[in-house]
C-alpha cells in the first residue's frame, strides 16, 4: 500500500507562486506603478512570508498588512522592505511600531500627535474619501493638516476605493474628493497611493505613485479581469457509502437521495474553510467529473454524491481546477476573498 504523507492525508493547498508573480506583473504593466502588495490576512491565506518573498522578484517598494503582529510576522520572515500597516495607529503602539521597523497608518489627530512626538520616523496618512471605515474625513475641519507642516517622517496619504470593480461613477467621485484633500495639504508627500486591483487594472488614471493590488494577485477575478488561478485547495476521499433511495445524508438528514448512489465524505470541512453553505449548493471536481456537495457542511467532512468509479484515497480538487475559486465562491454566496482566508491551518500549504 503507498504510504501518504500526513500534510496531504486529509486537505491541502497547492499553491502556484509563479502564477502569483505574474499577477502581479500583470498589475504593475497596466497601471504603470510600483507594486505596494497587500499580503495581510497571511497573504489571503495562502502564506504571508511566502508570497512576499516570491514578489520581491518584481522590487516592490514595500508590503501591506493589517496588523502589526502580522508586520511583525514578516520581519521575523526576513522580510526587509517598508511594511505598512494599514490598522489605524493606537497611541499605546508606538513603540511597537518604531521597535519593528514599521510604518503605520494614521487617519486621526491624537495618534498624529503621538507619533510625531517620537520623532521623525515615516508614516502615511489616510484620508477618507467615502469608504466611511478610517482615515481623516473629506468632509471634517482640517485643522489636523498644520501638524504636518515641518513632519519630516511624513511618507506618504492614500484613500481607499470602495466600489472600483463595478462602479466607475463611485470611483471618479473618490478621487475628486481625494485629489481636493491632497491640495489642502502642507505639500505633496513622496508616496501618494489610491489604487486597489480593481483601480490599478484601469491604466495609469488612479495609479499615482503606488498600487495596492490584493485579490487580484491571488487568482481572484476582478470585475472584468481574470488573474491566473494561483491556489488548488484539495481534499482526499477517507470513506464511500452506498445509499438507496430515500436514505439522508449528513446532519439534520438535509439531503435525500432521491435514487441509489454512492457517497464519497472528503477529508474537510468548515473548520477547514469549506463553508456550510456550501451544504447542497457546492460542486467540487472528481476525477475529471464536477459533482455536487449534498447535506450539511461538517467541521471535519464533507459529502458528495458521485457516480463510481471512485476509490478511498482519490483526490477531490475544492477550487482551482474544473470549479473556479470564484465560481464556488458565487455557490457560497460570498465573495474569493472570504474562501481564501478561511482556509484553517489545518490546511497545509504546498509551494511551487
Amino acid at each position: 500500500m503507498t504510504s501518504i504523507p500526513d500534510e496531504t492525508a486529509r486537505a491541502w493547498a497547492e499553491v502556484n507562486l509563479a502564477a502569483l508573480v505574474a499577477n502581479a506583473r500583470t498589475v504593475a504593466n497596466v497601471s504603470g506603478a510600483r507594486l505596494l502588495p497587500m499580503v495581510k490576512a497571511n497573504g489571503y491565506g495562502l502564506g504571508a512570508a511566502a508570497c512576499a518573498h516570491a514578489l520581491e522578484a518584481l522590487d516592490p517598494w514595500g508590503f501591506g498588512v493589517a496588523t502589526l503582529q502580522e508586520g511583525v510576522a514578516l520581519r521575523a520572515a526576513r522580510i526587509t522592505r517598508p511594511i505598512l500597516v494599514f490598522t489605524p495607529l493606537s497611541p499605546a503602539q508606538v513603540g511597537d511600531h518604531l521597535g519593528h521597523d514599521l510604518r503605520p497608518v494614521i487617519g486621526d489627530e491624537g495618534a498624529l500627535r503621538a507619533w510625531l512626538a517620537a520623532g521623525s520616523h515615516p508614516f502615511h496618512i489616510e484620508l477618507d474619501t467615502g469608504m466611511a471605515r478610517t482615515g481623516f474625513p473629506w468632509r471634517a475641519d482640517p485643522a489636523w493638516c498644520e501638524l504636518l507642516k515641518g513632519a519630516k517622517g511624513w511618507e506618504g496619504a492614500f484613500t481607499h476605493f470602495h466600489s472600483a470593480e463595478n462602479d466607475l461613477a463611485s470611483v471618479e467621485r473618490q478621487w475628486q474628493r481625494f485629489c481636493a484633500m491632497l491640495q489642502i495639504l502642507p505639500g505633496r508627500p513622496p508616496l501618494v497611493h489610491a489604487a486597489n486591483s480593481a483601480a490599478a487594472l484601469l491604466g495609469t488614471t488612479y495609479a499615482c505613485d503606488l498600487v495596492r493590488p490584493g485579490i487580484f494577485l491571488y487568482g481572484g477575478r476582478v470585475g472584468r479581469f481574470s488573474a491566473e488561478p494561483v491556489v488548488r485547495l484539495r481534499a482526499r476521499v477517507l470513506a464511500l457509502r452506498d445509499v438507496r433511495a430515500g436514505d439522508g445524508v449528513s446532519y439534520g438528514a438535509a439531503w435525500t437521495a432521491p435514487r441509489d448512489t454512492t457517497i464519497a465524505t472528503l477529508g474537510i470541512g468548515y473548520a477547514d474553510g469549506i463553508l456550510r453553505s456550501l451544504g447542497n449548493r457546492g460542486a467540487v471536481e472528481l476525477n475529471g467529473q464536477v459533482v455536487p456537495i449534498v447535506g450539511r457542511v461538517t467541521m471535519d467532512f464533507t459529502m458528495l454524491s458521485i457516480e463510481p468509479p471512485c476509490a478511498v484515497g482519490d483526490v477531490a480538487t475544492l477550487f482551482g481546477g474544473l470549479v473556479s475559486l470564484d465560481e464556488l465562491a458565487t455557490r457560497a454566496g460570498t465573495i474569493s476573498y472570504e474562501l481564501l482566508t478561511a482556509m484553517g491551518p489545518r490546511v497545509a500549504r504546498r509551494y511551487s
